[in-house]
């Protein structure tokens, strides 16, 4: 490809929304183009990027067993409708009304219509192992799409599903897909680690988020120091340190005049904040929860919301909370009655609290669980802090961010239920088939591999996923010796299969080494009169400071030796 016949120009000003490092170099590249929130062109060098993404998904998914197929986008609002999950997804689902007046979804996810298509052609045991994937857009109304293909509301997916007779096979079938996605990453050329996640609305019960490691990204992980577990923050949990033990005490009512805030609390009492107990309100869809915790911990909400199995949930305003008897910032959980409370398991790690008194400007002394309130749901419901000791070997927990980049289900037959999605067993039963869901989001994972593999001046690709292999540049195009050199060298790479983007442009050798360093290509060659002069041509990798010269007639080799040398670098 000519730099001058490509669509896509390169800028230097930038939108004031663009954070992320990975928006900013795609805009300034001339790689994407955005339409409206959250929804983006390709323009063809990340295209490119992107079909060399898809292929390597695509080998490994085939190298599972799995069959590539694909399904439409519009899907009808019934199958949703089978799983509950059309109420469950409905803020970020895209619906509309054909002109019969029957409704359909946009489809953000095909975990629905693929057992509807495979409860159509699955009668027998025999019919399985299965495993079905395609390529298809997505649509989802996300309430803040940012950092430019990181959350966007439409983007292509690789979803896979399996389809097994039992448990121990569709473990077998997960652990093979999370060790296909794996080398996925591994063959793109990132760095990405599986941790534990929330299943969140696709369901199940095991779960791992692949995340690619970033300082810019969205999610928390928590991984212990010595140990593999990693989690996002989510899911994550730690051992809840114990406080020094003593005897309950009686309960005893203190002022506290305008003391609302566990800090505040805690400075005007010369308490240590562990020492209170924290109440929170929150409407879990339409019912109200108290939830108590332990003063230094914060309430984990996905958790709460799990463990609640609500719908939606949010915090709960004043007016709310009064209507039930209770007063704002003096809550108490001590004599509640009618009022659905969930207890974190914190507070059995000490004794003797301050808590509301549940009457403006007091609280109590010494209140203890559970000789004081009860519990209508006692369960981990905290966020895990880093420094927390670890659940599995009580090492230090310690705190990162990331990109996810790919998540892996086994759903089990949480739908096969619902949609009466069965087989006939050797014995003639009927049972429900065991499923499992694997997505990768493909603009996210490009993302990604640029928030991972970049410096000041631009894009560093991994040499697998680069839009072109090679950036030949010629500098003098107004000399016909570097033109005709430039010319040869260009068709030579071509017909030996190798991929070069030229810059053919008149444009000064500053112009072209910037470029050629912002779209990021793994080896830049450079034609020039000083070049020829020497019967050599110039080479730079794109992650070394120096180049090199070679002889003219070596050229080719040694670019098909370095460029191997990138590729390999990367195999599974």
């Amino acid at each position: 490809m000519r730099l001058s016949d490509l669509l896509g120009k390169t800028v230097r000003e930038l939108p004031a929304e663009a954070e992320l490092v990975s928006h900013q170099l795609l805009l300034k590249a001339g790689m994407i183009y955005q339409s409206a929130a959250g929804v983006y062109s390709y323009l063809p060098l990340a295209w490119r990027a992107l079909k060399k993404i898809e292929n390597i998904i695509r080998e490994e998914m085939d190298a599972t067993g799995g069959q590539e197929m694909m399904m439409p986008v519009l899907q009808p609002i019934e199958v949703w409708r089978e799983t509950g999950r059309d109420a469950l997804m409905k803020e970020i689902m895209f619906t509309l009304t054909d002109r019969r007046g029957r409704t359909l979804a946009l489809g953000p996810t095909h975990e629905e219509l693929t057992t509807d298509i495979i409860r159509h052609f699955v009668r027998s045991y025999r019919d399985m192992p299965l495993k079905v994937y395609q390529f298809q857009t997505k649509f989802r109304d996300e309430p803040r799409a940012r950092g430019g293909l990181i959350r966007v509301r439409e983007f292509i997916m690789k979803d896979l599903y399996s389809f097994d007779v039992d448990d121990k096979a569709a473990t077998a079938s997960y652990y093979a897909l999370k060790q296909a996605y794996s080398n996925v990453y591994r063959r793109c050329g990132l760095s990405a680690v599986a941790v534990e996640a929330d299943s969140g609305a696709i369901g199940g019960k095991l779960n791992h988020e692949f995340m690619v490691l970033a300082a810019s990204g969205e999610n928390e992980i928590v991984y212990c120091s010595r140990c593999d577990y990693a989690a996002n923050e989510e899911a994550a949990e730690s051992v809840k340190i114990a406080l020094e033990a003593e005897e309950p005490r009686a309960l005893e009512e203190v002022a506290t005049p305008g003391i609302k805030t566990i800090a505040n609390l805690s400075a005007f009492l010369d308490i240590p904040p562990y020492r209170t107990l924290k109440a929170v309100f929150y409407m879990a869809d339409t019912r109200l929860v108290f939830v108590v915790i332990r003063g230094d911990y914060d309430v984990n909400e996905i958790k709460l919301k799990n463990a609640l199995k609500a719908v939606e949930l949010r915090l709960a305003r004043d007016e709310e909370v009064e209507a039930a008897g209770l007063v704002p910032g003096f809550a108490s959980p001590v004599g509640l009655q009618g009022v659905y409370t969930v207890v974190d398991t914190s507070v059995t790690t000490g004794a003797n609290y301050v808590a509301g008194a549940n009457r403006p400007d007091y609280h109590l002394r010494n209140v203890n669980y559970p000789r004081d309130f009860a519990a209508d749901l006692f369960t981990d419901i905290a966020n895990t802090r880093a420094g927390d000791p670890c659940p599995r070997c009580q090492s230090e927990l310690l705190m990162t961010r990331g990109i996810e980049v790919g998540h892996v289900f086994k759903l089990g037959t949480i739908y096969s239920t619902a949609m009466n999605a069965t087989f006939l067993d050797k014995d003639g039963q009927q049972r429900p088939i065991v499923m499992g869901s694997y997505g990768i989001g493909l603009g996210r994972l490009l993302a990604a591999a640029i928030e991972q593999s970049h410096d000041e001046r631009g894009i560093i690709w991994p040499a697998p996923i680069a839009p072109y292999l090679v950036h030949l540049i010629s500098l003098g195009v107004d000399r016909p010796e570097v033109v005709d050199a430039a010319e040869r060298l260009f068709e030579d790479l071509q017909t030996r299969g190798i991929e070069v983007l030229y810059d053919d442009r008149d444009e000064s050798a500053g112009v072209k080494f910037n470029d050629a360093d912002l779209l990021g290509m793994p080896l830049r060659v450079t034609i020039s009169q000083r070049t020829l002069r020497a019967n050599s041509v110039e080479l730079k990798a794109r992650t070394s400071a120096q180049s090199q010269m070679v002889p003219w007639d070596d050229a080719i080799a040694h670019i098909k030796s370095l460029l191997d040398q990138m590729l390999n670098a990367v195999k599974v």
